[in-house]
């Protein structure tokens, strides 16, 4: 039966999600958020974890979307939204973490992750912290503001996903690599995740209390924070988190939150909970509106060979 259902998941990559893939890669050698959209460092990124992971055969296409991110850092060290933009942004974590795969790109890995750990939200800055200790209690948003992550642009504020997304590169590559200040903000960055998570457990983008009431968690922060401290120890708000994605699990709808709560469970080495709705009709990337990162990801949750957060094997 497990068999079975492994060489399903294996047809249904390699019928359907790589076909996909492959036929909207652009001739710089990266993805648009769609096809014949132009090419982004995110979408790109996605891609190439996704067809590394598919095991295709063939070397060509990824190594062609590596060269478009290597002729795409900027000199500082960042990887920009958009080609020949001039200012780095939170893609930077998710393309250190695709090059990590190569030991050959340590020097662009290292400037990449230089970049990201000099990066400084403002809102952990003395005086803003200084501010905040001030103010009214009826503030709008109450949390800790000596906890610093990493924001969406550069010297910004901290949120979930991006800080989730930095702490994910700067685990997957050797500990020598990864600058000196990298275990200090590991830890605030820890901090803060924990320190934001909504009540009950699980993650929104990064407010989990607004004039006093508790905020929704989502399924897609909850999985990427939940990815980002998963070697980490146990703490209870891993737990109650991880609960309430084991809850939530059976009412998704989403393709993306389906594929990227599968892979967060079973890297946990959860079961995933039996759906309300047929799986693969929802994840054919024919059925639905075409997206780079949804298909890559659906094609990471249902690759056999996946090794970028591999199942978990139970006996």
């Amino acid at each position: 039966m497990q068999s079975h259902s492994i060489n399903v998941a294996y047809a249904f990559v390699h019928d359907l999600c790589v076909p996909a893939l492959l036929s909207a890669q652009n001739q710089d050698g990266g993805w648009g958020f769609a096809p014949n959209s132009a090419t982004r460092v995110e979408p790109t990124c996605w891609a190439v974890r996704a067809l590394r992971n598919a095991n295709i055969g063939s070397q060509e296409p990824w190594k062609a979307a590596i060269e478009f991110l290597l002729s795409s850092q900027l000199k500082d060290g960042s990887w920009p939204a958009v080609p020949g933009a001039s200012d780095g942004c939170w893609a930077t974590s998710l393309a250190c973490s695709v090059l990590s795969d190569d030991r050959e790109h340590q020097k662009s890995i290292q400037a990449g992750l230089k970049w990201l750990c000099d990066d400084f939200p403002r809102d952990s800055a003395l005086w803003r912290r200084m501010l905040s200790a001030i103010r009214s209690s009826n503030a709008v948003n109450m949390h800790d503001d000596s906890f610093r992550g990493w924001g969406w642009t550069p010297r910004t504020s901290s949120w979930v996903e991006p800080t989730a997304f930095a702490m994910q590169a700067l685990s997957d590559v050797p500990a020598e690599w990864r600058p000196r200040s990298s275990a200090s903000r590991l830890s605030l960055a820890v901090g803060l995740l924990y320190e934001r998570m909504c009540p009950g457990g699980g993650w929104n983008c990064g407010n989990p209390m607004v004039y006093g009431i508790g905020g929704e968690p989502l399924v897609l922060p909850t999985c990427w924070a939940l990815l980002a401290v998963h070697h980490y120890p146990s703490h209870e708000r891993k737990s109650m988190s991880l609960d309430w994605l084991l809850r939530t699990f059976p009412l998704i709808s989403s393709p993306a939150s389906l594929a990227v709560a599968r892979i967060t469970l079973e890297t946990y080495g959860k079961e995933c909970p039996k759906l309300h709705h047929d799986l693969r009709k929802i994840l054919d990337p024919r059925t639905f509106s075409y997206n780079t990162q949804v298909v890559s990801w659906i094609c990471l949750a249902l690759s056999p060979d996946r090794q970028w957060f591999a199942p978990e094997i139970t006996t």
